[in-house]
């Protein structure tokens, strides 16, 4: 049975600007493709045939290349904001969304398994499942541990050079069951982080799916950078099921 899939494609990318004044920030150029071009024939491999674009920001450049989406082997429908309502918002007013559905940011380079992802989330009885990634961050300043006073200054219990912390943080990839569209307010800005807060107050069940493989969320101009020195070396992994 086709799967059904939302796309996060309306959001003004300031951070890339000046690249996403002229163009939205999924129909970046990766090689020849556009990221949201790789998305759709990734999606399409793995089962996800009926897409809904939520659009906004030069929603007219997206419509004037994917279409209705035949062109890709899927069924694209859009969902066009007059006013932006966050990554949450649109998915309550975005209608047959009666089982559950794959939610995404159209700017996400991945080499996840998106089929495998549905089927663990459709076990779990998850409301909510979140693809993860574990992330590094280093300090870029050397730390001080603290501990009471010594005389008029604060006492050093130690030091540690530029230290390294790991993350688990959101690929941008949700699967939902359609019972968590209730959390979310109708015509009201709302963001995924606040559905997963509403989620967790409701006592739902929301799940991580750890994926140590390639992710790039292209938000940033040394994102977008990254991904066109791996396009050579990463582009035939994210296509390598698609026709």
């Amino acid at each position: 049975m086709d799967k059904r899939a939302v796309i996060l494609a309306g959001g003004r990318g300031t951070r890339l600007a000046p690249y996403t004044t002229v163009l939205p920030k999924p129909l970046m150029p990766i090689g020849e493709r556009a990221i949201l071009d790789v998305v759709v024939r990734q999606l399409s491999s793995y089962g996800y045939h009926d897409l809904t674009f939520a659009v906004g920001y030069l929603a007219h450049l997206v419509r004037a290349l994917f279409g209705d989406g035949s062109e890709w082997g899927v069924s694209i429908q859009y969902h066009e904001e007059a006013t932006p309502l966050g990554t949450a918002g649109p998915l309550a007013l975005i209608e047959g969304l009666d089982e559950s559905f794959l939610v995404m940011n159209g700017d996400v380079l991945t080499t996840l398994d998106y089929a495998e992802l549905f089927e663990v989330h459709k076990r779990s009885g998850n409301a909510m499942t979140i693809a993860t990634h574990p992330r590094i961050l280093r300090s870029e300043y050397g730390v001080l541990h603290l501990n009471g006073s010594l005389g008029e200054t604060d006492s050093v219990t130690d030091y540690e050079e530029k230290p390294e912390m790991a993350y688990t943080v959101s690929m941008g990839v949700y699967v939902l069951e359609p019972r968590a569209l209730r959390h979310i307010p109708v015509g009201e800005r709302f963001d995924i982080p606040d559905l997963v807060l509403a989620l967790l107050e409701a006592g739902e069940a929301v799940g991580s799916f750890f994926y140590e493989g390639y992710w790039l969320d292209i938000g940033r101009h040394d994102d977008y950078e990254q991904a066109l020195a791996d396009y050579e070396e990463i582009l035939p992994r994210l296509l390598k099921n698609s026709a």
